[in-house]
């Protein structure tokens, strides 16, 4: 039987790069029943056990940060200069929730009662299929795989296409550190019919999805005629942030900026909408176009480069196309002069950042996901106003207000639709906060100690001594 041949195209020279099979039908079907397995002996591991082999991974991923660094620029286009933060981060963030798992993982009392005891136990949901992206592969796959292990779960990982030596690096790296084998397996695949497969058997008991709207309720509907089925979803994000009257301009431009374009905007968090007080409007964009003029669009292996391509073809042109209705419908481009935005490399899939004003929510670079290195900038007469748009839309993933006045910041950000509020900050997952979406951006959460309630299940347990 023929398998699928899966292509890395590489964004930096639209070449492609690596290659990968696929799986057969027959193939995709035996990883639940080999999860399984490892399933039943790996639940019977203690937490001291599956915390001692989650630790020795993290130190080896932290080891190897220079080679995955290399491979994130390569696969995705991410600049050099940050991909070994990813790492890093991912590291810091699995090792807080290594810490934080045997309070989140404990069982909890009941009543006390004479001649009774009472008590709830979590234990681990089984097998569990995690989708994860691109964008920032190691971070979004911590997320999950870390609780999910330390509660004793299985898991089967199926890596974006665009970034597949994630999964394979991180199998290695796990099957190195002593965790059996089985408990983590991963597969290849472009074909939505696999991942079906996968959710519609009766053996996975979890999906956790990162990624579009459209792949998050294709896995939705797959599991809809499932009653045990857990769907676990991180989808998009149309975040928008406020700047209010009182803020330093020029600071509050510089935070803006990087919130906006690191990473040429491709982040669910990502800045995607900016409102500004009417009164430094003008100011603030002024300060915007003095950032930018310092920003180096190129080549993401030069360590001075800002701003790499974006990830394909198809990307830069839904960019491009959201810039041009904008300016279609009304929008100014005010992006400054800068000679990296003109001339970047010509192979790659290059797009400058782009700084547009007077734009309405008539305009889909307001209301849909642009994904990429574009700062649209809209004057509000009033934190009322600001409010009232900041809310229109089907997204709420998070939202930032900038104010000198923390405390009105604070009063804010409680009528702001998002499952993560910022004041003075943004694009920023702190592990001890619940990463989670409304609206459209998702459901359940990662990270915190909530972000192990997904991976368990509740268990109560009531017992009578024996009648003497």
């Amino acid at each position: 039987m023929s398998v699928e041949t899966l292509t890395t195209i590489s964004p930096i020279t639209n070449e492609a790069i690596l290659t990968r099979n696929g799986l057969t039908a027959g193939d995709i079907e035996s990883l639940p029943a080999t999860a399984t397995k490892a399933f039943e002996s790996y639940r019977r591991t203690t937490l001291s056990e599956r915390q001692k082999i989650v630790k020795k991974a993290l130190e080896l991923l932290k080891d190897k940060q220079d080679e995955l660094a290399k491979e994130i620029t390569e696969q995705m286009g991410r600049p050099i200069a940050y991909t070994a933060k990813e790492v890093t981060t991912a590291v810091a963030r699995g090792e807080y929730l290594l810490r934080i798992s045997e309070e989140a993982l404990s069982d909890t009392d009941g009543e006390a009662e004479r001649g009774f005891k009472r008590y709830i136990k979590k234990v681990p949901v089984g097998p569990v299929l995690i989708i994860f992206p691109w964008n920032y592969p190691y971070l979004t796959l911590v997320n999950s795989i870390v609780p999910a292990l330390l509660a004793g779960n299985s898991v089967i990982l199926k890596p974006s296409p665009q970034t597949p030596t994630t999964a394979e690096q991180i199998h290695q790296i796990f099957s190195d550190a002593g965790l059996p084998e089985g408990v983590i397996q991963y597969f290849h695949c472009g074909s939505l019919i696999h991942i079906e497969t996968l959710v519609r058997s009766p053996q996975i008991q979890l999906v956790c999805f990162t990624g579009s709207i459209a792949g998050g309720l294709a896995v939705q509907n797959a599991a809809s005629d499932r009653v045990a089925m857990r769907v676990g979803l991180e989808l998009g994000g149309k975040d928008p942030a406020y700047i209010r009257s009182d803020v330093n301009i020029k600071w509050a431009a510089e935070e803006i900026v990087d919130g906006a374009v690191f990473n040429s905007g491709q982040s669910c968090c990502s800045v995607e909408r900016v409102y500004v007080d009417e009164k430094i409007h003008d100011e603030f964009v002024s300060a915007v176009q003095d950032v930018l003029k310092s920003y180096k669009l190129g080549d993401p292996f030069d360590p001075k480069t800002h701003i790499g391509p974006v990830v394909s073809k198809r990307s830069a042109e839904t960019i491009r196309s959201h810039i041009k209705d904008a300016l279609d419908k009304g929008a100014k481009d005010a992006t400054p002069e800068n000679e990296s935005f003109k001339s970047p490399p010509a192979a790659g899939n290059y797009v400058a950042p782009a700084l547009l004003t007077n734009v309405t929510h008539d305009m889909l670079v307001m209301t849909e996901e642009t994904f990429g290195p574009v700062i649209p900038v809209m004057k509000v007469k009033s934190d009322r106003e600001a409010i009232k748009l900041m809310n229109d839309s089907q997204f709420g993933l998070t939202a930032s207000i900038w104010t000198k006045d923390v405390a009105k910041g604070n009063e804010l950000v409680d009528d702001v639709e998002a499952g993560t509020v910022f004041v003075n900050r943004c694009d920023y997952p702190s592990p001890d906060l619940a990463w989670t979406g409304w609206k459209d951006s998702g459901k359940g959460q990662t990270l915190s100690k909530f972000g192990f309630d997904q991976f368990v299940k509740l268990k109560s347990y009531h017992i009578k001594d024996y009648p003497k």
